[in-house]
């Protein structure tokens, strides 16, 4: 258990580092760029990190290590609960900035940004990662990098079908944000990292549970057994499929596209009561009369 030990403090290492950033950023820029460019880096960054080397004990760990899938799942849990806490209002992930874009939520060059810094943050993610597991801390490391040339595709299943997986797993983590979007942190928060932590796990024999294209794209596009094309169809066109699905869903519409609603009619959103309009019509019939008595009383000429 050395092995997870040091895993776990690398854990506590990145979300640290990750968070001092956002701290120094957030004094030295101004908040358009601070919201857009150095909070989606920091996010990215901490989210590659953390997932490569969850990713490491998912694979080695059930042989190298002893321990089962239920201890990663529990990790996952709680690596994405903090995550959640510490993000800031950041999403690290390609499909949500350009759902905030369809809702009107954020403009074009500030989206543009957004992907720009997620691009960078899991490139650096990544290549610091793979420094940190050339050093050999642990066994783990040093299966991994033995391993490493010799990466295989996440794909275990048909195309269709993992293209299938990945969308209806971003679907669904699509709804349960939209629905949430609202909540408090202290609900958001662990509903969000249940959600994607059901999600790895009934998923992840299939595609490897991504439903992120930026992270799917520097962990898993340079391994063998498919096609880049292939990769682009799994990782990249399910996932927004999903989030497009999920927000007509959602919404009845895409405001950034068009405002009529397909699937839900507008009512209003104030009712008056039946019992209280007819009370009204009936009060305005004596003042009605009268007025008719006021008017024929008067003089004819």
């Amino acid at each position: 258990m050395a092995g997870l030990n040091v895993s776990i403090v690398f854990f506590f290492l990145v979300v640290g580092v990750c968070q001092a950033l956002r701290w120094l950023f957030k004094r030295l820029l101004s908040p358009g760029a601070y919201s857009c460019l150095a909070r989606e880096l920091a996010g990215s960054f901490q989210l590659c990190a953390s997932c490569l080397e969850l990713r490491m004990l998912l694979e080695i760990g059930p042989w190298g290590g002893g321990f089962g899938p239920d201890v990663v799942l529990t990790l996952l849990f709680l690596l994405f609960a903090l995550h959640g806490a510490s993000f800031d209002g950041a999403s690290a992930n390609p499909a949500v900035s350009l759902q905030e874009f369809l809702l009107l939520e954020s403009n074009l060059t500030a989206t543009a940004a957004k992907l720009l810094a997620q691009g960078v943050g899991m490139g650096t993610g990544w290549a610091v990662t793979k420094l940190y597991w050339s050093w050999e801390l642990t066994h783990f490391h040093l299966i991994q990098n033995l391993i490493a040339s010799e990466c295989s595709s996440s794909i275990h299943t048909s195309l269709h079908h993992a293209a299938f997986v990945e969308g209806t797993c971003s679907f669904l983590f699509h709804l349960v944000l939209l629905k949430l979007h609202q909540s408090h942190p202290i609900y958001r928060v662990p509903a969000l990292a249940a959600t994607v932590t059901f999600l790895t796990y009934t998923a992840e024999p299939f595609t490897g549970a991504f439903f992120n294209p930026a992270l799917a794209t520097v962990t898993t596009f340079h391994c063998s057994g498919n096609s880049f094309w292939d990769y682009v169809q799994v990782y990249w066109l399910g996932p927004l499929a999903g989030m497009l699905a999920a927000l007509l869903l959602y919404q009845g519409n895409v405001p950034r596209l068009f405002q009529k609603n397909l699937l839900y009619s507008q009512k209003s959103k104030y009712k008056i009561p039946k019992a209280r309009v007819a009370a009204h019509v009936e009060g305005d019939e004596p003042h009605r009369k009268r007025k008719g008595e006021k008017s024929n009383s008067e003089p004819r000429a």
